[in-house]
């Protein structure tokens, strides 16, 4: 009976020491999950401002080329020499202002006097020759109507007679082609102009065709562009451009801009050689305090679209596609998008996309890179001030 009873004591002993060992690791447990709980941070909030977000809207794109090119004038021209000769009384040079039919320089005329003196007297030589020969046939014709003389010699006669008249007329043009080089020997302008460039130098013996000096007329100015072939196809004539051109240009009195207007002129219907580019010329709305051979650079307004667009910026492209970083229900996700044409909307750039709706609200370009799935909360606009997205943690 009392081993019975002993037995039963050391059982109840071991029943309640493993109870308090059990108790023991709940209660581990419990405080290690309590713990890590206390220990485990807060969700990070973004919270952005009005200016930290922009909205998907339709909007009127105008659709622009880039275009650079080079400034010319579409008047020019190089007066070249167009016989040899010594080059004499050339006096003006760059920057001179000169008028269409002044004369620039000459060429020392005194061996064309010479040629043209024997030119002439070649030709009062071959018209005696002829007026024989004239008489020789009168003669004969009345003896062969006399009876005296075959019809053969008449046709000797005939035949001297149109060989002289011949001779007569070629020295008569060799008359010419002389007075015509002797005209050539004064070189004039054929255009109003300024002096661009001056090739020679009085006393220079020049050749036929050397050049001499280049004129250019700055009172019309055209910018002479270089597009690619795909982009030509939307140029047309008529359409408009903005152009800044190279060192600031002139400033406009009107506007007080240093950007001038343009517009195409002219389209050129062949591609250049190996490049494949086209020409594209561009009248500038005004002249004045522009120069030949200066850098343009600017835009074609090629046409307007009606489009659901977002600024440039908002739109990444860190990812292998395009992608926004949308704002649906206070969480960033990163949507994917199509983008379309780019164009100038109240002096930004912005792109037309396609994926999103109407209306949604996308993280700006200021704000950095966002993680996909971050707690965001958008600032009362009273209160927003315009500052920048802060992180801040939820109460």
């Amino acid at each position: 009976m009392k081993r019975s009873i002993k037995w039963v004591v050391v059982a109840l002993i071991l029943v309640l020491v493993i109870g308090g060992v059990l108790r023991a690791i709940g209660a581990r447990r419990a405080h290690q999950a309590a713990a890590a709980a206390s220990a485990k941070p807060a969700e990070t909030l973004i919270e952005l401002s009005a200016a930290d977000v922009v909205r998907a809207k339709r909007r009127e794109l105008a659709e622009t080329l880039p275009v650079s090119g080079t400034l010319r004038a579409v008047d020019s021209a190089q007066l070249k020499a167009r016989v040899a000769g010594e080059l004499i009384g050339l006096t003006v040079r760059e920057g001179d202002t000169v008028k269409a039919g002044q004369v620039i320089a000459r060429i020392d005329p005194i061996e064309f006097h010479s040629r043209m003196r024997q030119a002439q007297e070649q030709a009062d030589s071959a018209r005696a020759q002829a007026e024989v020969a004239q008489r020789n046939y009168d003669n004969n014709r009345a003896l062969v109507d006399q009876g005296f003389i075959s019809r053969t010699a008449l046709d000797t006669s005939q035949s001297n007679l149109n060989a002289a008249l011949a001779t007569h007329r070629a020295a008569l043009a060799a008359v010419d082609v002389m007075r015509k080089s002797l005209d050539d020997t004064v070189l004039k302008s054929p255009i109003n102009g300024q002096v661009s460039q001056r090739f020679a130098q009085p006393g220079e013996r020049v050749g036929i065709d050397a050049k001499v000096i280049e004129v250019v007329d700055l009172s019309r100015i055209e910018v002479e562009a270089t597009l690619a072939a795909a982009d030509s196809v939307a140029v047309r004539v008529g359409q408009r451009a903005t152009l800044q051109i190279e060192g600031g240009g002139a400033l406009d009195p009107k506007s007080g801009e240093r950007s001038v207007g343009a517009t195409v002129v002219r389209v050129n219907p062949t591609a250049q050689a190996g490049s494949r580019s086209v020409l594209v010329y561009l009248e500038l709305d005004r002249s004045t305090g522009f120069r030949q051979g200066l850098f343009a650079q600017g835009s074609i307004d090629v046409g307007r679209t009606d489009t659901l667009a977002l600024p440039l910026t908002a739109v990444r492209t860190d990812k292998p596609a395009p992608y926004v970083q949308l704002v649906t229900e206070g969480r960033i996700v990163h949507r994917q998008v199509e983008t379309g044409l780019r164009g100038q909307a109240n002096g930004q750039t912005m792109i037309a996309v396609r994926g999103i709706d109407e209306g949604a609200v996308v993280v700006a370009g200021s704000v950095g890179t966002l993680r996909d799935g971050t707690a965001v909360r958008l600032a009362p606009v009273a209160a927003s001030g315009g500052t920048p997205a802060a992180a801040r943690s939820a109460p």
